[in-house]
């Protein structure tokens, strides 16, 4: 029982790290508390022959928006590294967080999500979002 015990304390002591661990290809995370939150995913295949510093220079208009945008309240985004195969050639995830429904329509035509789509149009093969509620 004494052995059993000690695996099951061990086993959640590895979980609990793996899951508090960083990645390093995030680049900030804002974390809010609330009774719901809304998520936008949006899912990137760069074009053949996207450069790596095209590729980095979207990243970083990317990663400014949340400093622009008061309506974002949460931002995250990473490299696929999945094993299974299934990512259909899409490289990058950028998770955003809202409040409302309300503050995402404010982001989605505000000139610096605009601006930013000028950056990332020449490069973009493809594109793909999903919104979604979580609850805390």
């Amino acid at each position: 029982m004494k052995i059993k015990v000690l695996v099951l304390l061990i086993s959640i002591s590895f979980m609990t790290s793996a899951f508090a661990s960083t990645n390093e290809n995030i680049t900030a995370t804002k974390m809010i508390k609330t009774d719901s939150l809304l998520r936008h995913t949006v899912f990137f295949k760069f074009k053949e022959g996207t450069t790596s510093a095209q590729i980095k220079q979207v990243e970083d208009a990317f990663s400014a928006l949340p400093s622009k945008i008061e309506q974002i309240k949460g931002y995250e985004w990473g490299l696929n590294n999945s094993p299974e195969g299934l990512d259909k050639g899409f490289t990058h995830a950028f998770i955003l967080t809202f409040k409302s429904e309300e503050d995402r329509a404010i982001y989605l035509p505000h000139p610096d999500h605009k601006a930013f789509g000028a950056v990332l149009t020449p490069h973009l093969e493809d594109v793909f979002v999903v919104d979604f509620w979580i609850k805390n």
